[in-house]
């Protein structure tokens, strides 16, 4: 009899832990995310909670998310609060997220001012963050594994174009001179000094004017008068799509012309920039070109025009299709495929099912590439000009780099 019991006991073992492996399946994945229904920075928010809330709904109604450790697809709980745009309720809310709501993932709400309370936040509670476009280099250090960047290059690397393209195409028009201008914040200042710093390196051009202004900033009237006094033939306007609006609809009443003009939103943001602005205002402006304006070969997830058929669909309330919309979907196609991959829940885990995305990963955001500290540096930005498209509005088309260039640049005389 008790060798029988002997023999029985590794089975008994055997069941009594395939039944605890069974009980420890979560019921659902919970992800945690910020939005920002008002405020400066909505209308970069709201169309990113609304496409990771549409990948969420789409995943759910194919049963959930497959995840790798329990071989199974489990639905996801999507947890999200509005910070109505303010620093300090997203930390609050940041902290809620994880410690009361205890949400598996964390997603940061859209740009760097947001995003910046939340790194601290997840490192100190050992989280991963799943960056959406929080885009400051100063968000990644080799002393932070819990952070990587999804849907933007990390800004020390987004205006390498332009400078290039100044350094060549503008010298060869006889542009010379530079002036920069930039709201304070993570994002842009970021920009501005990687900026600077390549125009410097090439000692090819001459900044005559480098202003930083709070993110507040509404009223660029003064300061385009005091740009215009530095004569200039290039400005580089670098805020974000409120600071954009008020420049160009000020930049247009002032009369002023510049011989080449950039500003990050009109591109990245083009029908809410027109909208808001007006073709009058935007035309032959230079910006950033966006996975919404350009056709990327996918590995994983739908094209963009499949993608924009499904937003048209969806009829999403006051929002605009553009870059913003791509990077909540894009940032849910990465989830799943790190929970397909992962080994487990754990958060170093996550990080290294995310880090191992790098360079096989291809979406309609172009290709995904993560340095050692999580910083994108794929999915770049090339340089575009909004033109006229003989129907009375805007194209937006790209030209530089030369590999990528489908259009000719129009510049000032």
């Amino acid at each position: 009899m008790l060798s029988r019991i002997l023999l029985l006991l590794p089975l008994v073992w055997f069941a009594l832990a395939g039944g605890a492996h069974a009980q420890a399946v979560p019921s659902e994945i919970k992800i945690g995310s910020l939005y920002a229904s008002s405020g400066p920075f909505a209308s970069i928010s709201m169309p990113v909670y609304y496409t990771l809330k549409m990948w969420v709904d789409q995943t759910n109604a194919a049963g959930g998310v497959f995840v790798k450790p329990y071989n199974k697809k489990i639905p996801i709980k999507l947890i999200s609060y509005d910070d109505q745009s303010s620093t300090a309720t997203a930390a609050t809310l940041y902290n809620q997220l994880i410690t009361q709501d205890k949400v598996d993932l964390l997603v940061a709400d859209s740009g760097s001012v947001l995003t910046s309370v939340a790194v601290p936040i997840a490192k100190e509670h050992k989280m991963f963050l799943f960056d959406v476009s929080g885009t400051g280099g100063t968000f990644f250090t080799a002393d932070n594994p819990y952070i990587a960047l999804m849907a933007d290059p990390v800004s020390t690397i987004w205006p390498k174009y332009i400078a290039d393209f100044l350094d060549s195409t503008g010298v060869a028009e006889g542009i010379k001179t530079v002036a920069i201008l930039y709201a304070t914040n993570d994002f842009t200042t970021t920009q501005a000094n990687a900026v600077r710093g390549f125009i410097q390196a090439a000692g090819k051009l001459k900044i005559v004017y480098d202003q930083g202004v709070p993110t507040t900033t509404s009223n660029y009237t003064v300061l385009i008068n005091n740009i215009a006094n530095a004569n200039p033939d290039a400005v580089l306007h670098l805020g974000y799509a409120g600071n954009d609006i008020a420049f160009f609809r000020n930049l247009q009443d002032s009369g002023q012309k510049f011989r080449f003009v950039f500003g990050i939103y009109p591109g990245e943001e083009q029908d809410e920039l027109t909208k808001t602005v007006g073709v009058g205002g935007l035309t032959n402006i230079f910006s950033y070109v966006p996975p919404s304006s350009y056709h990327y070969t996918p590995n994983f997830g739908p094209t963009l025009e499949q993608f924009h058929a499904m937003w048209d669909k969806a009829h999403l309330p006051g929002v605009e299709f553009g870059a913003n919309a791509i990077y909540g979907y894009m940032t849910g196609l990465v989830i799943e495929r790190a929970l397909a991959t992962t080994e487990s829940l754990d958060q170093m885990a996550i990080h290294n099912a995310v880090f191992g995305l790098s360079g096989k990963l291809t979406t309609m955001d172009g290709s995904f590439a993560l340095n050692e500290m999580g910083a994108q540096v794929g999915e770049i930005t090339p340089l575009g000009q909004l033109q006229a498209d003989g129907k009375g509005g805007l194209k937006l088309v790209v030209v530089y780099p030369p590999e990528l260039v489908n259009g000719k640049p129009i510049i000032g005389k």
